[in-house]
């Protein structure tokens, strides 16, 4: 549903990362596949890469096995580099008065700033609607911001997104 969500509003953001979402959740791999090459195509003429980092290390052989397949190889190259430099989040990092996010939290994060509903988010991570409200409340509270549009700029401005 987000997929759709994502796609008729024409977010491309939210469509490259619910199908990178989808190939971490899909039950086979050559489902896993079929989504990773949907969002690796629509992602490479605008070189996006944390969308595909942010994925986690859980990614990797899915980046490796596309790359294998033939499925941008040279982007694929370029996301996996990303991986050894990836940008620590911890405490230190962050200015005064942040705190660093959960990883479930910048799941949340990423969702919210594609545009999708509370109910959205619940479905595509399946948890309860007040799951995800708690989250996004932890979210505006640690980015120090009054609703979840402006959690969504604080996190660009911080860098998460």
């Amino acid at each position: 549903e987000a997929y759709v969500t994502a796609s008729e509003a024409g977010w491309k953001y939210g469509v490259i990362a619910t199908r990178v979402m989808q190939s971490l959740a899909a039950q086979n791999r050559a489902a896993a596949l079929e989504y990773l090459s949907e969002a690796l195509t629509l992602a490479q003429p605008e070189r996006f890469i944390r969308t595909f980092v942010d994925g986690g290390s859980a990614l990797t052989p899915l980046l490796i096995e596309a790359a294998r397949q033939g499925i941008c190889p040279e982007y694929v190259g370029e996301i996996l580099a990303a991986f050894e430099i990836k940008k620590d989040l911890s405490s230190e990092a962050l200015p005064p008065g942040i705190e660093p996010l959960s990883e479930r939290e910048l799941e949340v994060l990423r969702l919210l700033a594609a545009g999708l509903t509370n109910r959205q988010i619940a479905e595509e991570i399946v948890v309860s609607i007040s799951t995800v409200k708690s989250h996004v409340h932890h979210i505006c509270v640690k980015l120090d911001a009054s609703n979840r549009t402006q959690a969504a700029a604080r996190a660009r401005q911080l860098g998460f997104l």
